[in-house]
This record gives C-alpha cells, structure tokens and sequence, in this order.
C-alpha cells in the first residue's frame, strides 16, 4: 500500500525509482591529544593544502555543469581553509595540547554553531559548508574515508543531509531525486539541486527513515512530498506532469527578462533575495526586477572586527551597479542575541528567537547601525535604494529608527555628502503585533516586505529549525495567510506596497493565492525567478482574489495547498 511522506520544497521537478541510501563515511575514532603542539600544527596544514587541491579540482570538473555562482559555493570553502577566526580557535586548541583532528573539529563545529544560531535560514544553510570543509580536511588526517559507491542504475538518493560537495560528487546521471530526512531549501545542497534539474525534497523528518533501500518511491519536488510504492495510475500521472514541467520550464527561462503580469494586466515586481555579489549577478542575469532582500549579514561574519564604513559603502555600491539601476531593498544587520559576533559580545539567552535579534540589537549598538546608514546613504546616490529594518514588533521601534535614520541624513548633509533623493524606508513584517497594527505603522514607513519564515514560526509556534516540527511552520496556513491579508488591507488606498521576502514567495502554489491577498512584490531566491513570473502570468487577478479569499476560509494548510492545487490543475 502506498504512503506520503511530506517534506518541504526544494527543487522542482518529478522522479520515479528506488530509494538509495547515502552512507558518510566517518572515522570509527581519531586522536584527541597532541605530543607536540608544532608537529600537529604541520600535519593540519598538510590536510589543508590537499584540501584545498582537492576543492580546485571539484571546480574544475563541475565547470561545465555549474554555473560561476555555484562554483564559487567551492572558492568560497577554500577561503574557509585558512579563515581567520576559525584558525584562531584552532590554534588555542593546539595551545592546549588537542591532536590536530581534534582541534580542527572543535574549531569547525563551534563556527557551524554560530551560523546555525542566527535567526536567518540563508545563513543558517551556510553551516553545511563549514561542515563540509571540516570533513574534508578530516578525511586527510586520519585517512580512509572514502565515499560510498553509486548503483549502476539510477536512484533517488536518501540521506539525513547532504553536503555541497557531497551533492555535485554524485553522478547526475544516475541521480533521480535528492530527499533529506533534515536540510532546508536555502542549502547549497538544495541549490545546487536546482541546477542540476534534479527534484529535491528536505526536512522531512524521521518518518524518512522507514522507508527501505531498494522501495519505489515517486518524488515530487514541487508539491513537498514523497510517495513510497507508488500505484501505476499515480506513476502515469506523475509521468504526464513531469512532461508539462520540463515545457514549461524552457519556456519560462526564455522569457524571464519580460514583466510578470496576470492575464488581466496587473504587475507583479518579482525581485530576488541575495546575500553575496554573486547572488547578485545571479538574479541580474534570472530576470529579476529589483533585489527585494539583501541580507547584509554577510559583511559582518567570519572576521574578528566590524568592516569600516568605507568598505561597507564601497561593497553596497559595487552590489548597486550589478543591478544595473534596478531598486535594491536592503535590510539592515539581523543576527541575534544567542550566537553574537566576535566583536558584539552579548549574554546568552535561554529562547533567542524571542531575545534581543534584529532591530532590538541594533538600538543597543547604535553605533554599528549608524555606520551602516551612512555607508548605505553614501553608496546609494544615483540609485533606487530602499532601506529595510528587521524585527520590528513596536510602533516605538518604528519611530525610533526614523528619527535615528534622520539624524544620520543630517550629518551627512551637514559633512557635505550627497543623499540619495528618492530613498524608500520600509520594515519587516515578521512579528504577529506588527502585522496585527499595520495601520499604527503606515505614517512611519513606505513598504512592508513581510518574512514568512518568521511570521509562521511565531505563529504556530512551531521552531522552523527543528525538523520535528519544522512541518508545521507552512506559511499557507490560514492563520499566517489572514495576518498577510491584514497587512495589505490596511494599506490599500495609501500608496504604500507590500512585498513577501520569505520562502513563501518561491512557493509556486504560493504565488496565486499571495498576488490574491494583495501582495504586489514577490522577492525568492534568483533560481526561482523564471518560475515565479510565469506562474503568475498563468492567473488573471480576479481568479487569485477568489482563491485568496477561499484559502483563507479553509482550516489549515494542507487544505489550502489541496485548493490550490486543485485549481491549477
């Protein structure tokens, strides 16, 4: 008898085949104590070195499959090799008598700690890599690790997760589907999934693991879900769909760069999310029309001091020009109290996704956010710039930040620097009260770019980290979908827009039913853009505002996905 497993999202796309486990290879145990602190230090530096040859060659290999970004996932891991921070913590493990195995593992997990402990899940998926560079380093120094063989035939391939380099080692040919018992579709493992036009499934959690090597299974990247043993009819079906979709997907790549409007007229901007140059460019060349979300994190993590203004305007500007003049939404600084940088110590705290994160740090560092909008207000003359705050739960916070970001204008102008003309400020919706008092927030703001990731974990209470629950933090659920429509209730009229930056908008069962509520930006990861614009070109406003208006009246999520569904179909 057949059974759906449900997972999330994280590439599209239908495959049929049997399950095959990915087994990592890991040393049974490894050292713990060093003799000699200098003779410890050279054998990790050996492992590096065949490391980072190693990484050279994975690039070379893959040039022709991935494109310049996905290949700078591997530069990107090289620079890890000798990251400063991370050597700093390796070398006072040595100090301390550890082994180089041992030494280099603590240093490794304590940075893919940190990364897992900042509220945003791009950054979060960043942890894999870290992870991923440490075993390569570790299968140098304690020897025979070698990976596990593929079948000859294809497979779909199961694994509790999958690492970048791990994912491209696998043979496309005989890779049907990834599905992850863990993960997240903001992974490198996922992205480079998408690349590679492979389906992917992740977080599905325990149940995965009951699922034998050798089953059948039929994976629909699409929809979230596995089926095991599958019936013929279904395999029929999902046989047809997966003909449609690859039509489809051609057509949408071709046609990218044209605007997204519904069969009656109406623009959508479908922007995208970055957090890195090459994100960037990426979305420059999917047909993005603006950035919606640039997540500015990445200036701050990894380095043992804060960038200098002029490094941060210099870098804002550089990310500016790639848009070639297309507006670019910037969120300020958004990590939390849990995890702090090196250089922002700040106490633990026991819950912090309800601690001091977002705009709560940033008003107890004012200098650090006075630093980034000046660096911000100087790079951004001559282009469309938004400024974004994260984490706003108050009316107290939103006024605030207005009158800080003023005071940081008058200094300027008063220093003679130019100001961009047309600046937009606007704030993320993350937090039930401030999409519940939109109204009290509209004279302080000109947007609201609403984060589903955040909005539906606060929601349902449900931790979007924890694959035990990680299920229940669907952002089509009507509760989370009600809150969305009151944010663009409250708004009609006032010339103020609203936007979705979280996962949702990548959603392509998503799109409809958000363009319905009233949402006028959809901003997703620049794979997803092609995707997204054709998806709502294929719907006229006035179908979307009746099925809005239905899913909000349904009792939870899977039956809202079942209505859209079915609408579609």
């Amino acid at each position: 008898m057949s059974r759906r497993l449900r997972g999330l999202p994280a590439s599209p796309g239908i495959a049929i085949g049997p399950i095959w486990w990915f087994r990592r290879a890991l040393p049974a145990a490894m050292r713990t104590r060093g003799e000699d602190a200098a003779a410890e230090r050279m054998r990790l530096q050996a492992a590096q070195e065949r490391a980072a040859a190693e990484l050279a060659a994975l690039r070379a290999a893959q040039r022709d499959r991935l494109s310049p970004e996905e290949l700078a996932i591997f530069e990107a891991q090289e620079l890890m090799l000798r990251d400063p921070e991370l050597m700093a913590a390796v070398e006072a493990e040595l100090a301390a008598g550890a082994s180089a195995e041992a030494a280099w593992m603590k240093a490794v997990e304590a940075f893919a700690a940190q990364l897992m402990a900042l509220p945003d899940p791009y950054f979060q998926a960043r942890a894999a890599d870290v992870r991923d560079v440490g075993n390569r380093v570790l299968r140098h120094l304690v020897g025979g690790l070698e990976a596990p063989a593929m079948p000859d035939e294809p497979v779909v391939v199961a694994a509790d997760d999958l690492l970048p380099s791990e994912t491209v080692s696998l043979d496309p040919r005989r890779v049907l589907a990834f599905v992850t018992e863990g993960g997240g579709p903001t992974a490198h493992a996922a992205i480079l999934a998408r690349r590679l036009g492979v389906p992917a499934v992740v977080a599905i959690g325990p149940d995965l693991r009951t699922i034998p090597e050798g089953a059948r299974v039929l994976v629909d990247g699409e929809a979230g879900w596995v089926e095991v043993e599958p019936g013929s009819e279904a395999v029929r079906q999902a046989q047809a769909r997966r003909a449609v979709w690859l039509q489809e997907r051609a057509h949408a790549e071709a046609v990218a760069h044209e605007p997204a409007r519904t069969r009656d007229g109406v623009q959508i901007e479908v922007a995208a999310n970055v957090g890195s140059m090459e994100d960037a460019r990426e979305a420059f060349q999917k047909g993005a029309d603006s950035i919606g979300l640039l997540r500015t994190e990445f200036l701050y993590l990894g380095r043992a001091a804060a960038p200098t203004e002029e490094e941060e305007s210099a870098i804002y500007r550089a990310l500016l020009e790639a848009m070639g003049g297309k507006p670019v939404v910037v969120r300020t600084l958004d990590v939390g109290g849990d995890k702090p940088l090196p250089y922002l110590p700040m106490p633990p705290e026991a819950n912090p996704f309800l601690g001091v994160r977002g705009v709560r740090l940033s008003r107890q560092h004012p200098d650090l956010l006075r630093q980034q909008l000046r660096a911000l207000l100087r790079a951004g003359v001559g282009f469309p710039l938004r400024i974004m705050f994260p984490m706003v739960s108050t009316v107290e916070e939103i006024r605030w930040l207005r009158a800080f970001l003023e005071e940081v204008r008058s200094a300027l102008a008063a220093e003679g620097f130019p100001l961009p003309p047309d600046l937009q400020v606007g704030m993320m919706v993350e937090v039930p009260a401030a999409a519940l008092l939109t109204e009290h927030f509209l004279p302080w703001v000109d947007f609201f770019s609403i984060g589903t990731n955040d909005l539906a974990q606060y929601t349902l209470a449900a931790d979007r980290t924890n694959p035990a629950v990680a299920g229940l933090a669907d952002g089509l659920h009507p509760a989370v979908l009600r809150l969305i429509r009151h944010v663009t209730a409250a708004t009609e009229g006032t010339g103020k827009w609203v936007g979705v930056c979280g996962e949702l908008a990548g959603d392509l069962l998503a799109v409809p039913v958000l363009i319905g509520l009233g949402v006028q930006e959809l901003s997703v990861n620049p794979v997803r853009v092609p995707e997204v614009k054709a998806t709502v070109r294929r719907w006229s406003m006035a179908e979307a505002r009746a099925l809005a208006e239905e899913a909000l009246r349904q009792a939870d999520a899977a039956a809202v996905r079942s209505l859209v569904a079915e609408a579609r179909s």
